[in-house]
């Protein structure tokens, strides 16, 4: 299926700008069915989008237009063929704010940069919210125009079908449901008419030399301010530090304040039960794509929000007047994420190895018995020169010499894109180990690194493990003694 949404925006290129392009790499899976390809020639390059849900690429490139329109950092709509599904946008390049965070330290205070970059796309969320709705024309968002009650109660029991019961948490089923409908009855009374973004989250916010650009708005439709913010400070992997989230709602009312009136603590207030519905429609995402579709990387965020509704309840604020609601998040953020669902492993590990053909390919000792083993003896060298013997693919100068070779260049672009596209796969269906080995002569210096320079490209690419081995780092050379 994949070389047809391939040949699909290829041909939407060729229309586009009148040539085929020299390049087209497909980019990481997101949780939806969309499919998105770089498309490169020269100094061309542009992300050619494939989406086979008529109603969301018009709701995305209408609202594009809009807020290009309106000077609003978005992507600019470069080309489309809906009949054929497809459209093209100005590539914003591979770096998000969440890839910015300091992942993996609970402890660890957003920099003064990481904060300028949230505090940027705060000050640049009500341009969306409230300047831009009364030019949106509701009736093009999908699937549906407003956070009415009908869209809140698929949020709640998408929560109800894919996290409670995938998890078998047990639960009365009315005494549940009568406090969904206490919670819908509060939002409903919310001054709804502005822009909601709907998943304005740090992964959708692109970090480029000009600021901040957004993307993924095409679930926008109209409903209430605090939504988007509690998106964002309540992003579950962001596990942004809980008093820098304060300082963020400050923020944030600050410049809501200079474009609206409004009661700061009716704000806070209505904004801590919008918290709650998001992050109970996330707890319900997750369950989907990690319980249903077994998805690892899904089941990695259940722990930060179970964090983010322990600490709502341990600051008073879950809603007091759905109590049985409230009552089963407190039990659950009392839980292991593991004894709600299965606890997830460490997604994909790849294990990318460097070793000498003069002791044969290494086994994978990780029992899957696959992957790929690239022979580097076609490419030059180093070891043939006296300079480098005494080096190894690791040293600055072999590095230098190797990375200005157009035919190590291309060696590695195609044995990466294989590699990409297993990687996507195997993360696609929760597989947990992909064995990737480069062989040369004596293991030192062009495998060593070929190994080092995948292992770099696939860190920046995808949120994987890498671990790396050079099977002959003993039989190296020993550095000279000063």
């Amino acid at each position: 299926m994949e070389w047809k949404t391939e040949k699909l925006v290829s041909e939407l290129f060729y229309s586009w700008s009148g040539e085929r392009p020299w390049e087209v790499q497909p980019l990481p899976p997101s949780g939806s069915q969309r499919k998105y390809f770089r498309m490169k020639r020269g100094n061309i390059s542009v992300i050619g989008a494939f989406n086979p849900d008529k109603r969301e690429n018009r709701a995305f490139t209408e609202l594009t237009a809009l807020f290009s329109s309106m000077g609003l950092p978005v992507p600019e709509l470069l080309a489309k063929d809906l009949e054929s599904h497809c459209y093209i946008v100005s590539d914003l390049g591979d770096t998000t704010l969440f890839s910015l965070l300091p992942h993996g330290d609970d402890t660890a205070e957003f920099s003064g940069e990481i904060m300028g970059h949230y505090k940027r796309a705060i000050e640049l969320l009500p341009s969306f919210q409230v300047d831009a709705a009364p030019r949106v024309d509701f009736s093009i968002c999908y699937p549906r125009h407003s956070f009415d009650r009908q869209s809140m109660m698929w949020d709640l029991n998408y929560f109800k079908y894919y996290y409670l019961k995938v998890s078998g948490v047990p639960f009365d089923e009315q005494l549940l449901e009568d406090d969904f409908n206490r919670l819908v009855n509060r939002l409903l009374e919310l001054d709804s008419e502005y822009f909601m973004y709907r998943d304005f989250q740090s992964r959708n916010i692109m970090i480029t030399p000009g600021g901040p650009f957004f993307i993924d708005y095409q679930g926008g439709r109209k409903g209430p301010l605090g939504y988007d913010a509690a998106s964002l400070i309540f992003d579950a992997k962001a596990n942004i530090p809980f008093h820098q989230r304060e300082e963020m709602l400050e923020y944030y009312i600050d410049c809501l304040g200079k474009k609206i009136k409004l009661n700061r603590q009716d704000f806070r207030d209505s904004f801590y039960d919008l918290a709650v519905m998001r992050i109970v429609q996330a707890l319900g995402t997750y369950g989907f794509r990690g319980g249903v579709e077994k998805k690892p990387l899904f089941l990695q965020s259940i722990p930060f929000a179970l964090k983010n509704i322990a600490w709502l309840g341990d600051n008073g604020h879950l809603p007091p007047y759905t109590p049985y609601l409230s009552g089963i998040l407190r039990e659950l953020a009392a839980k292991k994420a593991g004894e709600i669902l299965p606890t997830p492993d460490d997604g994909l590990t790849v294990r990318i190895c460097s070793f000498s053909y003069r002791k044969g390919i290494p086994a994978d000792n990780s029992g899957n018995g696959g992957g790929f083993v690239f022979d580097c003896r076609a490419l030059p060298n180093p070891g043939r020169e006296e300079r480098y013997r005494a080096l190894t693919g690791l040293d600055g100068e072999v590095i230098d010499l190797l990375s200005a070779d157009s035919s190590v260049e291309a060696f590695l672009e195609a044995a990466a894109s294989m590699v990409y596209s297993t990687t996507e796969k195997y993360t696609e269906r929760g597989f947990t180990s992909l064995a990737v080995c480069f062989g040369c002569t004596g293991g030192q210096h062009r495998s060593v690194y070929c190994s080092e320079e995948l292992a770099r490209r696939l860190k920046e690419k995808y949120d994987v493990n890498v671990v790396i081995q050079h099977f002959e780092r003993e039989n190296w050379p020993k550095p000279k003694q000063a």
